[in-house]
C-alpha cells in the first residue's frame, strides 16, 4: 500500500511550501511501473484523498453528498502530478468532484450525445451511416467529472451482448468503422483485448479499428512491450488518446506515446475545453505542439457536452472560437485541431471555426487571413 506523508489531521496544518505528497519511495520501487498496482491501488475514497491534498470546503461536500453518477477514482501516478497546495490545479480540477457537480440546468442531460437510443444491441451504438462505438466496458482507471458517460461508467449496470454486436455487425455491410471505447478498453488485460480485436479483425467489411482511451496519460505504465507488441499485430490500428492540459505531458507519457508509434498504431488526440482547466490559448498552443512532439496528431477540440452537474466546466462556444483563432496561422496546421460539438440528442460532431470570409459577390470573394489582412480571390 502507498504510504501516506501525514495524517489526516496534520495534512490541513502543513504550510504552502510543504509539499503534501511524497512517492519517492514508491517511485523507487519496481511496482510503481507495473500498470497492474497502479490500477489496484487507484485512491477511491474521500479518507485516502485527505491523505494527500487538503480538501476544500466544495470537495468535501461533493464526497459527502456522492456525487452524480459518476465514482472518484485516480491512480498514484496522476495523483502524484497534482500540486497539493494549488487549489486551482488544472489536473485536480478534472478528477476532484466539486459541489457544483449537484448544479443542473434544463440545458443539460444524463445522455447528451443520444446514445442511448441509438442502440440497437447492448454495448453498441450506430450513430453515422459507416461507423459504430463498441462500449466494451464501464471501468475507468481514472474518472473525469465531464465525462459523457457519467451515466454509464462505474455503475455496475452497462451490459455488453457480445455475440450479439459481432452478429449486427457481419449483417450490416455498410458499417467499416468500429471504435473500441468504454469506460476504457486499455484497463482490460492483453488476452481480453486481443479477443475482441481478433474478433472484430475477422469480419471482411470493417477497415478501420480505432480505439479509445484516456490510459496513456493517466496510466502510461499499461503500454507495456507485450501489449504494443500485440497491437502491432492487428495493424492498421488507430488510437485516440484524450489529453487535458500541458501538465500531463511526462517523460513516461512520452516514452508510451512513442511505444505506440513505433509499433506502427496512429494516434490522435481528443481534448475537451474546460473553464478554468485549458481555456486559454497558450496553453492550448503548448498542449497541442506538445501532443505533436509525441507522435500523436492533434485531431478533435471538443466543447464540453451538456452532461448533468458539468455547468461549471462549460465555455461559451464564442471561447473555443476565440481559441482557434490564436491558433490557426500561428503554427504548424498539423498541430491544429478541429473544434467540434457533439450535437445534443444525437446529431453527431459538428465542426466550427472562425469565420474568414469577409464577403462574397457571385465570383468575387474577400478573404481576411490569421492576420486580419483581407484579400481578394475570384473564383
Amino acid at each position: 500500500m502507498i504510504a501516506p506523508t501525514a495524517s489526516a489531521s496534520s495534512v490541513r496544518m502543513v504550510s504552502p511550501a510543504s509539499p503534501l505528497l511524497n512517492f519517492d519511495h514508491e517511485k523507487q520501487q519496481p511496482h510503481w511501473h507495473d500498470w497492474k498496482w497502479q490500477f489496484r491501488q487507484r485512491i477511491k475514497t474521500v479518507d485516502a484523498l485527505r491523505q494527500y491534498l487538503p480538501l476544500s470546503p466544495e470537495e468535501e461536500m461533493a464526497f459527502h453528498r456522492g456525487g452524480i453518477n459518476l465514482p472518484f477514482a485516480i491512480t498514484p501516478y496522476y495523483l502524484d502530478l497534482i500540486c497539493p497546495n494549488n487549489p486551482n490545479d488544472p489536473i485536480r480540477k478534472t478528477v476532484v468532484p466539486l459541489a457544483a457537480e449537484f448544479i443542473t440546468s434544463p440545458h443539460e442531460y444524463a445522455d447528451p450525445c443520444g446514445e442511448d437510443g441509438a442502440s440497437p444491441v447492448p454495448g453498441l451504438v450506430h450513430r453515422y451511416p459507416d461507423r459504430v462505438l463498441f462500449l466494451v466496458n464501464e471501468t475507468c482507471s481514472v474518472y473525469c467529472r465531464y465525462c459523457t458517460r457519467s451515466r454509464l461508467v462505474g455503475s455496475g449496470e452497462h451490459r455488453v451482448d457480445e455475440d450479439a454486436v459481432y452478429h449486427y455487425l457481419e449483417t450490416h455491410p455498410a458499417i467499416r468503422d468500429v471504435l473500441i471505447s468504454g469506460g476504457d478498453p486499455l484497463v482490460m488485460d492483453d488476452a481480453k483485448l486481443e479477443r475482441i480485436l481478433s474478433r472484430l479483425k475477422a469480419i471482411p467489411h470493417l477497415e478501420v479499428i480505432r480505439l479509445g482511451t484516456k490510459v496513456p496519460t493517466v496510466m502510461p505504465q499499461r503500454i507495456t512491450p507485450a501489449l504494443v507488441a500485440m497491437l502491432r499485430r492487428y495493424s492498421p490500428l488507430y488510437m485516440s488518446i484524450h489529453f487535458t492540459h500541458p501538465s500531463e505531458i511526462t517523460p513516461a507519457v512520452t516514452d508510451a506515446c512513442n511505444r505506440l508509434a513505433d509499433a506502427g498504431v496512429m494516434t490522435f488526440s481528443q481534448t475537451v475545453l474546460l473553464k478554468g482547466v485549458n481555456d486559454d490559448a497558450a496553453v492550448m498552443k503548448t498542449l497541442m505542439q506538445q501532443i505533436l512532439k509525441l507522435r500523436v496528431r492533434p485531431y478533435y477540440l471538443y466543447q464540453c457536452d451538456p452532461v448533468e452537474g458539468t455547468g461549471h466546466f462549460r465555455t461559451r462556444i464564442e471561447d473555443g472560437l476565440a481559441i482557434m483563432e490564436q491558433l490557426r496561422g500561428h503554427m504548424t496546421g498539423y498541430a491544429v485541431p478541429t473544434f467540434v460539438v457533439d450535437a445534443p440528442g444525437g446529431g453527431g460532431k459538428i465542426p466550427l471555426q472562425p469565420n474568414y470570409v469577409v464577403r462574397h459577390d457571385d465570383d468575387h470573394w474577400v478573404l481576411r487571413n490569421f492576420r486580419g489582412q483581407e484579400y481578394h480571390y475570384q473564383s
